[in-house]
């Protein structure tokens, strides 16, 4: 008995007298870039029984105080406890002291808290309380009342500057000036530096053209990263000069184009898609000009400005970002035409037009075709000079509370090789007004759960290259945190229409927006003045769109809209000297002001609301409507086929295609089901939710192509032979017997569509056990 009593006495000692431990284990959470820390209490020998063996260990153990102990009283106990009690207390005061101390008056809450929930987030797996944060309807009050008309005038003046070309003093003064800014907001700015070749024309060697052996004229204007040198062939007016109007010329009107002079007038497509077109066509020579109604004469002088990479960055370092300090090989972008291009004035135009000799079967008409003997020869000759040149990208920042590392991206262009007012200047004027307002929301109260990155970006008359060159230095893990790019660049070209390229993933959400944007002077929503639905003012995405390399380079959601006259014409002064203050108020009727400011209302509701909602704003379901359009056109197609009883077609099957698109569907209404029954309290599975969708447009771009040689590897959105609409367009040509039916690389077309649709519906899922194995 005795016994008994003094082994229970001794266990008693030990857990009163022994040292408990903390045992931390870091580990990868695979739906975060955090690492969860799993907390472990342990006690030794907990469950050790207390056998003479058992002590010996006991006495060895370095987490162990000395086994032998004095015989317990109740007045130990008492002391024991008191002076557990009076640590406690004492530990509290000093916390409670030095965290009152850590508080700076002029950051009151922002440094701490960040802190704090960093803290948190890493050395605990529990559910948080969200910060507190401002009703959405307060939170639109108060950015609609402090974004100042008076501001965005002013700003409008001071950056209104001509030939701010990248790398310029101009340009670099600018790029300072919005760093400054950005440090008096207090938004930790820094610059983003590359070193990239840029093309200007020769002072010493100008460019020229000829008709016959005489010389229309010395253009001033030019076309970046064309061949260099002289050429000369028969010249050939091919309207707008897209693929069909050369095919016009070509088929209908029996010419070849080898060897000749394209001559086209700007609009419709970009400048690089014109001269590609003609290089495919076999053309030596491109000459464009800017576009005007018959009975005007403004643009007859005005010199015209572009690029004809047909393609994004910097076309000397394809794939790479352009950092000093690496050693790229000699190769140049697949985008470059190879062809020497030219652009000219609507005057010089018109003297090699009136020149031609328009044969019988061709009614002249300056709209349309006009070709002339092959005697009627043009000279184009170009000496322009690559430019090693250092340019740099300017950010700031509004840290989010909750989940900092995940960012919405606002950008604007600020080179221009003109004037650029509404191509650039308006663009940088609402960036600096949104990062002013921002700022002043966080202070008044506002606090957004995630980051919002505020980027002013240079060498965009060139192809976007500040874009494309940051997104090439860190695409790795852009596309697992900046979940969106919202475009400021030509937000406002004119009034009385509206036009907006983005991912499906936004379409609901710029929607919304619109219906709660006021239009200018009336007491009803924007979208209400424009009969309240928006799919007539959507359009795709093009190349020399800002937005578009976010979204098929680095599979990030991006959106761009613009404030236009009419929603199916571009504004005829981009890259031109009038583009200007001048014109833009006169198309506009006096508006840009008010125009911006709705713009400015329009972007900054939307880069709220993702950072203010526990759930991210992007609707997945609408890319359900986007899979099915494209797969029904293919399956369509395929039965078209197999009713022309083409050969081979049979063994083709659209069964897992179409499989594919319904596993995707019932992946978007699980998610679906899982928001609604979601608890949006608990951060955790706020993040967790978030994370699936924001994995959704990275998953569209296509795995199984070489970033290098396809870089625009979006399935639905890019630019390659990898795409939906390359298939369609393909079989298109096998049923109008433009070409023969390869089996093989139909085959191969279908698996990887089928796999990039399954592989982005599996990620949507969620959890391995929620994988969808109907395929």
């Amino acid at each position: 008995m005795a016994g008994t009593i003094d082994q229970a006495k001794m266990k008693f000692s030990r857990i009163v007298n022994s040292r408990s431990y903390t045992r931390f284990s870091q580990s990868q959470n695979p739906d975060e870039d955090s690492s969860r820390v799993e907390v472990k209490l342990s006690v030794e020998g907990e469950e050790e029984e207390m056998d003479g063996t058992e002590q010996g260990h006991v006495q060895r153990d370095e987490y162990m105080r000395s086994s032998v102990s004095a015989p317990l009283n109740k007045w130990r106990i008492l002391v024991c406890v008191g002076l557990i009690l009076t640590v406690l207390c004492v530990g509290i005061l000093i916390g409670y002291s030095v965290n009152r101390k850590s508080k700076s008056p002029s950051c009151p809450l922002e440094n701490s808290e960040v802190q704090s929930t960093q803290k948190v987030q890493e050395n605990q797996d529990v559910n948080y309380a969200p910060a507190p944060s401002m009703d959405w309807s307060d939170i639109v009050k108060l950015l609609n009342d402090k974004l100042s008309s008076e501001n965005i005038k002013t700003k409008l003046r001071e950056n209104s500057q001509r030939d701010r070309h990248a790398g310029s003093f101009l340009d670099s003064k600018l790029g300072d000036k919005i760093h400054d800014l950005f440090s008096e907001l207090k938004m930790d700015p820094w610059v983003d530096e590359h070193y990239v070749k840029l093309q200007y024309p020769s002072s010493s060697n100008p460019n020229k053209v000829w008709f016959g052996s005489e010389e229309i004229g010395s253009p001033k204007g030019f076309l970046a990263y064309s061949e260099t040198g002289r050429e000369e062939g028969r010249v050939v007016y091919a309207n707008y000069g897209e693929l069909a109007d050369l095919q016009t010329v070509q088929n209908e009107y029996k010419v070849n184009l080898n060897g000749s002079v394209v001559l086209m007038r700007a609009g419709n497509i970009s400048m690089a898609q014109k001269v590609m077109n003609a290089a495919k066509m076999g053309a030596v020579a491109a000459l464009i000009f800017p576009d005007q109604p018959d009975n005007e004469t403004k643009l007859d002088d005005t010199e015209l400005y572009g690029h004809v990479h047909l393609g994004s960055g910097d076309p000397y370092t394809p794939g790479f970002p352009s950092f000093n300090h690496t050693q790229f090989p000699p190769v140049k972008s697949s985008g470059l035409p190879g062809i020497i291009a030219q652009t000219i004035t609507n005057k010089m135009a018109k003297k090699i037009l009136a020149k031609m000799h328009s044969p019988e079967n061709m009614n002249g008409s300056f709209s349309h075709y006009k070709l002339g003997p092959e005697t009627d020869k043009v000279a184009v000759a170009v000496y322009n000079n690559l430019v090693d040149t250092k340019i740099h990208n300017v950010f700031g920042v509004i840290k989010g509370y909750v989940d900092p590392d995940r960012y919405v991206v606002i950008g604007a262009q600020r080179d221009s090789l003109s004037w650029g007012y509404a191509k650039s200047t308006v663009g940088t004027t609402l960036l600096m007004e949104l990062a002013r307002v921002f700022t002043e929301l966080k202070k008044d109260g506002f606090k957004p759960k995630r980051s919002i990155v505020f980027a002013s970006w240079t060498a965009g008359d060139f192809g976007n290259v500040g874009v494309t060159e940051w997104l090439e230095g860190y695409w790795a893990s852009l596309d697992r945190k900046a979940f969106i790019y919202i475009s400021l660049d030509g937000v406002v070209t004119g009034d009385g229409s509206f036009r907006a390229s983005a991912s499906p993933l936004l379409h609901t959400l710029l929607q919304n927006t619109l219906t709660k944007v006021k239009n200018i002077g009336s007491s009803s929503s924007f979208l209400q003045s424009y009969r309240g639905n928006l799919s007539p003012f959507l359009t795709s995405m093009q190349m020399d769109d800002a937005a578009y390399p976010f979204l098929a380079f680095s599979g990030i959601p991006s959106v761009s809209f613009s404030f236009v006259s009419k929603a199916t014409t571009d504004y005829e002064y981009f890259g031109t000297d009038l583009d200007s203050k001048t014109e833009l108020d006169r198309v506009t009727g006096q508006k840009v002001v008010d125009l911006s400011l709705v713009a400015a209302q329009v972007a900054g509701q939307m880069a709220l609301r993702l950072v203010h909602d526990h759930i991210l704003k992007l609707d997945v379901t609408t890319y359900g409507d986007v899979i099915t359009k494209h797969v029904g056109g293919i399956i369509s197609r395929v039965n078209s086929l197999k009713l022309d009883k083409v050969d081979k077609i049979e063994s083709l099957s659209t069964e897992w295609l179409n499989a594919a698109k319904s596993s995707f569907g019932r992946a978007a209404a699980s998610l679906a089901i899982d928001i609604q029954g979601s608890d949006l309290d608990d951060i955790e599975m706020c993040r967790i939710i978030n994370n699936r969708i924001m994995k959704v447009e990275h998953n569209f771009l296509s795995p199984y192509v070489s970033l290098r040689e396809i870089p625009f590897r979006h399935v639905f959105f890019g630019n390659g032979w990898q795409t939906a609409t390359d298939l369609e367009k393909y079989l298109d040509d096998v049923h109008a017997k433009k070409a023969s039916f390869d089996k093989d690389q139909v085959l191969n077309k279908f698996a990887l569509l089928t796999w990039t649709i399954q592989g982005c519906a599996n990620d949507l899922a969620g959890d391995i056990w929620s994988l969808d194995n109907e395929i």
